[in-house]
């Protein structure tokens, strides 16, 4: 079953919501049957068309059944958010999100709406999983959900963050020399001098900078997965660096782009999509409109949300560069949760996911409320790069009640 429409979030933003029942749904006295809320990157990028047939949907850009889509373990909500993004659209651009905390006040609208749409919500625990620059977006919508709805069901799954440990990355996979690596620190300091003045914007554009240097003295490494390259450099020319064109790569490999799919396929089975609307799969007024809060950080969040007892989960891939695991870890030791010693202290626990060798392919770490997932051979987009491992880690977080 599935239902979709339009929700005003506020005068003249309307959000497009997309909510599709499992057809594996089960019910369980001890494990209520689970809601996945899926939140795309960039900020810009299109949950509908790339979380749905790229990533964790049921159907590929082709419309061929996905072995490893999440609908096997949970419903899935896909949104296009913030307001712009995709189906999604403003009256008026002067109305677009120009901060994360309005970004996150609108899903927070849209949710609460969503709970009078679909009855099922009622009772099944809800999971934000946040990709990229949506992993940032689903703490701060997190700490807003929290906040209006405690007596109800909340878990958070946030996907990967920022943090700058580029130069000492790529350094130790042979990507930069000593020289590249010393002009890269200097920059990255820099960066976090300016963040720590409060100098959001400038920091901005210094961490494109950054990637400037990176991609002219590391071979164009692909900052999605540092062991491929980028014949495409535009991207960080336009100084938008996470609105990447990787995701059109992916969708190359078969006879049609998501686009082709979503402009087509998708716009006669919705019916409702305003008929000048077309489809595109990042929009630049989004993410320019959030350039003043794109690098402040989200750690403040992260903190009250396992304050309230929240599952908080953080999975990175091994490979990624823009949003490293070494970067992720490095935030992660900066929370002040009173849990983080010994969640620090404990010893990783390994994953023997879809290998019949019993070969390791990730890593996880637990400790009460938050919960940390290494994936091994994954970059930036760890359910395209490791669709099995993503499907199994991804039940186990949500603890579904599938076979």
């Amino acid at each position: 079953m599935e239902r979709w429409g339009y929700i005003e979030v506020r005068p003249k933003a309307h959000m497009f919501w997309w909510h599709i029942q499992s057809p594996q749904r089960v019910s369980s006295p001890m494990k209520p049957w689970p809601t996945i809320l899926w939140l795309q990157g960039g900020p810009g990028q299109s949950g509908i068309g790339n979380g749905y047939f790229l990533e964790i949907g049921p159907f590929d850009v082709d419309l061929n059944p996905r072995n490893s889509t999440w609908l096997q373990k949970a419903d899935l909500i896909f949104v296009d958010n913030p307001v712009g993004v995709g189906f999604s659209y403003v009256d008026e651009q002067s109305m677009l999100a120009k901060t994360d905390l309005q970004a996150a006040k609108d899903m927070t609208d849209l949710i609460k709406e969503l709970a009078k749409e679909i009855p099922t919500l009622q009772s099944s625990p809800l999971f934000l999983v946040g990709e990229s620059y949506g992993g940032k977006l689903a703490a701060k919508i997190g700490v807003s959900l929290a906040r209006a709805i405690r007596a109800g069901t909340l878990n958070l799954t946030l996907g990967d963050d920022y943090a700058l440990s580029y130069p000492w990355l790529l350094e130790g996979v042979s990507r930069l020399d000593d020289n590249a690596m010393g002009k890269a620190i200097m920059i990255a300091v820099k960066v976090k001098q300016q963040m720590a003045a409060g100098q959001f914007v400038t920091a901005y554009n210094t961490w494109v900078d950054l990637l400037d240097l990176i991609d002219s003295k590391s071979g164009s490494v692909n900052m999605e997965n540092f062991m491929l390259d980028t014949t495409v450099s535009s991207v960080l020319s336009h100084s938008r660096p996470l609105l990447s064109l990787g995701h059109n790569q992916v969708a190359n490999n078969g006879s049609n782009t998501v686009s082709d799919t979503v402009n087509g396929y998708l716009k006669q089975k919705f019916k409702i999509i305003p008929t000048d609307l077309i489809w595109q799969e990042v929009s630049l007024q989004v993410f320019d409109a959030l350039t003043n809060d794109f690098m402040k950080p989200a750690i403040n969040e992260v903190d009250e949300l396992l304050s309230y007892g929240v599952n908080v989960t953080v999975y990175n891939g091994q490979y990624d560069v823009i949003c490293s695991t070494t970067g992720a870890e490095a935030w992660v030791k900066r929370l002040k949760w009173d849990g983080l010693h010994n969640f620090l202290s404990l010893p990783r626990k390994p994953l023997h996911y879809c290998h019949p060798y019993y070969l390791t392919n990730g890593f996880v770490r637990s400790y009460k409320n938050l919960h940390f997932y290494w994936i091994l051979g994954a970059g930036h987009t760890v359910p395209v790069d490791k669709p099995c491992t993503a499907l199994y880690m991804i039940s186990s977080i949500v603890q579904s009640p599938a076979n």
